[in-house]
């Protein structure tokens, strides 16, 4: 006979601790997902740039996102997330190298920026991004091709672009969650960052099944009734639990990871892993922008050249790398790049 043992259960920690990534499984609901806290790395990431605070809080969610996904990883690659849109912010590029080290950039337009703000829009993701599309990136390195995941972005925010990613590249029932503020400090101090994000995903194991969901044909008449499946009642429920969810809770300093999914899940019995770190650092260095200047044609090196020497500036840490022309060019390149100039 075989004694029945009850799994380890503990109380939720109290304890929030920042630039963490937390597992969980959710066993009553078939559930699994992640919650990411981010302080004072998302403070350094922003630190490199002049970003208004619109920019600071969309490259924000931008980054809890892409550390969400990223952190899933369990190869040693990278995982990148870029937009290009014809909004304000025409171009957000993060980069999560696994398994956890991440960077990112915006690009914005200042004058629409302000006409936007002018309109009281200022604070609007979605307006910020506009249409365009959203590329997920799976890098494994030279050995490995590279995997490439685009949805289109149509008016719509990084959650919502998230979620249709899922249903039509993974077709795995997702829902995701994410919150930015602007932390004040007392005594004049300067402001922080602090993000927040959840994804939760609906994955069953003994006795359940997934329901896909058909793609729309794209050329079905107008009018045309599409089938739709009926969603599972554990998923319904982990949705309506997902709902409740304010944004507050997902950026609160006070708030521990685990306390926020004991709050959400403590009914159905919610498990937590082993956190992750995640740590702020650029992957740039000499021998990198050295590497990728040799790769460019003679022509492409010659407009780089300015009183011998070719400056490149990494546009997600700001760090300026310094080269004299010959270095890059050989000795007889370089005169003459130098005398064209």
């Amino acid at each position: 006979m075989t004694a029945h043992t009850e799994p380890h259960t503990r109380p939720p920690a109290a304890e929030a601790v920042d630039d963490r990534v937390t597992p969980f499984h959710v066993d009553g609901l078939d559930v699994r997902g992640r919650v990411v806290r981010l302080g004072t790395a998302l403070d350094a990431v922003l630190a490199h740039h002049d970003y208004p605070p619109a920019v600071k809080r969309l490259l924000g969610e931008a980054v809890a996102l892409t550390v969400l996904l990223g952190s899933t990883l369990k190869i040693t690659g990278r995982f990148i997330l870029q937009t290009r849109t014809d909004g304000p912010v025409d171009l957000l590029v993060v980069d999560f190298t696994a398994p956890q080290d991440v960077r990112a950039y915006a690009r914005f337009n200042a004058e629409r920026l302000a006409a936007m703000q002018a309109a009281g829009r200022g604070g609007d993701s979605a307006a910020l991004l506009g249409h365009g599309h959203l590329a997920m990136t799976i890098d494994q390195g030279l050995s490995v091709n590279r995997y490439q995941g685009v949805v289109a972005l149509e008016g719509a925010g990084l959650e919502a672009a998230a979620h249709q990613y899922f249903t039509q590249s993974e077709q795995i029932p997702t829902r995701v969650r994410l919150a930015v503020a602007e932390e004040m400090h007392p005594g004049g101090a300067a402001s922080s960052w602090r993000a927040g994000g959840l994804m939760v995903q609906f994955l069953p194991t003994e006795g359940g099944h997934l329901r896909p969901v058909d793609l729309h044909p794209g050329d079905a008449p107008e009018g045309t009734a599409l089938p739709q499946a009926e969603e599972e009642d554990a998923w319904m429920e982990a949705q309506s639990l997902v709902a409740t969810l304010e944004d507050i809770e997902l950026v609160d300093s006070d708030l521990s990871s685990e306390r926020l999914l004991y709050r959400l899940f403590h009914e159905r019995g919610v498990r937590v892993f082993e956190a992750e770190n995640v740590v702020a650092r650029c992957s740039c260095s000499q021998e990198r922008v050295m590497n990728v200047l040799s790769s460019f044609s003679r022509e492409e090196r010659d407009t780089l050249v300015e009183d011998g020497r070719i400056t490149v500036t990494c546009e997600f840490c700001g760090r300026n790398y310094g080269f004299r022309a010959e270095e890059v060019m050989g000795a007889d390149e370089a005169d003459e790049a130098s005398a064209a100039n």
